[in-house]
């Protein structure tokens, strides 16, 4: 069955289409389609706080063109949110009716702890992941949003406001890596037991240029070397030696910074990176909503 989401970013939107299904016990979301759109909400919420007609404009053009790709593939059920850039435009609500007016699509605004959670229902998605104690962390352009389980019982759930465009805006505040830093430090008895959990487009692409992305594992070390390996470069040269396009040869250096700042305070060696994100949990939502509503239907049969 194919379920579908919308996850509108500060950095770009994205559509994803994937077919959901069980298989010896274990549900698995199998990606069909999944198109990204550069819309960059960031660049103006992190500067002037609202998001430009420009920017408006260039979302609704994005989310006309999901919509009718929504009505070819007539999926069982879809569901959208918008993260950090519209929380914090002074005019996100305003945006979010003009959405709903002139596009037809109803977008949940979600806070981070919601967005937390949403990453942390793939832990249920049928990869291969270790038990015991496992961190799931999301750098996006707007916020990094961190779980920590034991199993599948929650030991923490926190949104920090650290992300790229944050970074590349020079508006990430002392206090807020001073939070983070606390914060994790909280957990120190599980700090030798810790699997780390990493995603996003900025750490895909790092494990795939720099890790193994057969294994879905980057090692700390690979990922400090692609840190400063990819410093280096100018923006020209990552998009030219590297062929990244624009709206990721920017943000792919703070996203590495992030991640080697939490994993340095953990102390470990390796993070697990299985292509997973917001759409992906908001998928297995989708399901999960669904097969409870059949079984009700069943149970009256």
């Amino acid at each position: 069955m194919i379920f579908a989401a919308i996850d509108i970013g500060s950095n770009a939107a994205r559509l994803l289409f994937a077919n959901v299904f069980e298989l010896e016990g274990k549900i698995l979301v199998e990606k069909a389609t999944l198109l990204r759109i550069p819309t960059r909400l960031g660049e103006d919420v992190y500067s002037i706080n609202r998001i430009s007609s420009e920017k408006i404009e260039n979302l609704k053009k994005t989310l006309t063109a999901f919509k009718l790709l929504l009505e070819v593939y007539n999926p069982v059920a879809f569901d959208a949110c918008a993260t950090a850039a519209m929380r914090e435009a002074e005019n996100g609500m305003e945006v979010l009716k003009m959405i709903r007016n002139d596009v037809g699509i109803n977008v949940r605004l979600i806070d981070g702890i919601e967005e937390a959670n949403i990453i942390r229902r793939t832990n249920k998605i049928g990869f291969e992941h270790p038990d015991k104690i496992s961190m799931y962390i999301d750098v996006g352009g707007g916020s990094t949003d961190i779980s920590i389980l034991n199993n599948h019982e929650i030991l923490g759930i926190r949104s920090f406001k650290i992300g790229t465009l944050r970074l590349l805006n020079d508006k990430v505040k002392d206090t807020e890596w001073e939070d983070l830093h606390v914060w994790l430090k909280s957990f120190n008895e599980y700090f030798s037991e810790i699997n780390v959990v990493g995603s996003g487009g900025n750490i895909n692409k790092i494990n795939k240029l720099f890790g193994d992305p057969v294994s879905y594992t980057l090692t700390t070390e690979q990922l400090s070397d692609a840190f400063y390996y990819l410093k280096e470069f100018t923006l020209a040269q990552r998009m030219e030696s590297l062929g990244l396009r624009p709206d990721r040869a920017d943000v792919i250096v703070p996203a590495a910074e992030i991640f080697l700042y939490i994993l340095n305070i953990i102390d470990v060696n390796k993070i697990l990176v299985p292509k997973i994100g917001l759409a992906d949990g908001l998928v297995y939502g989708l399901y999960e909503k669904y097969k409870k509503r059949m079984d009700s239907e069943d149970s009256f049969l």
